[in-house]
């Protein structure tokens, strides 16, 4: 990608959180991918020899994922950190009785506010896509866990919205839907930040609609509408609208309109030292990499 489209899909941090913060109220109601993506994130977990005693959640949200992180390990002290302050505020009244166990930090994930090696396991559902530099979150995450510690991390992979990305491609040539982190790339980036024993997996699901507008309101209701720098800020004309819609009408099947989105789910371990490696150099095995 050259400099010119990397400007083009970086990502508005004040819009991402001006965005979540607005639909934080409503988004536990509207949020039922996101909830089943973060439990199947974490259902491998019993079976792995993690015993954290400090968590952290990165990009916590509303605050279900660590809900039910602390329900695995109830001796845990867990940290929430979010950009948005309003998806923090609705997470607080899930832990009552246990404030003294429980921080929220409204921060950015590419520059943690944590010690180095202060962590057992660093969770993450479906935030990565929204950094501009995802290799500095893996960065902030090796630093603030210890040896041994665990990553576990959810994003959205280069097939997420496809049907909508080339909806809008054959309208115009604007930037309409957000750029995504392929697997191969993440590994690497997971590989070369020094982690061990990395596996990753895709998984692809269909959410289906009655027409366009309606996964437009979704995307916008849930706050994951486009956040590219390059996006289109002047209103969308309602010609092109009409023409992506149209476009889009090919995908119906069923009476629904599908939504594809393209989840990739890793793992990986904070080696008890960062091992230097040659560039480009890619030491994932092929049997850790499996698409569905």
């Amino acid at each position: 990608m050259n400099d010119g489209s990397a400007a083009l899909f970086h990502k508005d941090k004040r819009r991402i959180a001006r965005n979540f913060s607005r639909a934080a109220s409503g988004y536990d109601g509207l949020a039922q991918f996101q909830q089943t993506v973060g439990a199947r994130l974490i259902e491998s977990l019993p079976v792995m020899r993690v015993r954290p005693t400090v968590f952290a959640d990165l990009g916590s949200g509303t605050g279900r994922l660590a809900q039910a992180l602390r329900g695995l390990y109830p001796g845990s002290t867990g940290i929430q950190i979010d950009l948005a302050e309003e998806m923090l505020r609705q997470a607080r009244p899930r832990w009552p009785w246990r404030r003294m166990h429980s921080h929220w930090i409204c921060a950015d994930a590419e520059f943690l506010p944590l010690k180095d090696a202060s962590l057992d396991l660093v969770a993450s559902n479906l935030m990565l896509q929204w950094c501009n530099e995802p290799g500095r979150v893996l960065e902030e995450a090796f630093r603030a866990l210890r040896p041994g510690g665990l990553l576990l991390l959810s994003t959205l992979g280069p097939g997420t919205l496809e049907e909508l990305r080339a909806s809008w491609r054959e309208v115009d040539a604007g930037v309409h839907v957000n750029a995504f982190l392929d697997i191969h790339n993440l590994g690497t980036a997971l590989v070369n930040m020094g982690f061990s024993g990395p596996v990753l997996e895709t998984e692809k699901f269909t959410l289906t609609y009655m027409d366009g507008m309606a996964l437009m309101r979704d995307l916008k209701r849930l706050g994951t509408g486009n956040t590219n720098s390059g996006r289109t800020r002047a209103l969308t004309g309602k010609g092109r609208l009409n023409g992506m819609l149209q476009n889009y009408e090919r995908y119906r099947e069923g009476g629904k309109l599908p939504a594809t989105y393209e989840v990739i789910y890793a793992h990986a371990w904070r080696a008890e030292e960062k091992i230097a490696r040659p560039r480009g150099t890619i030491t994932i095995p092929v049997s850790s990499i499996r698409r569905n």
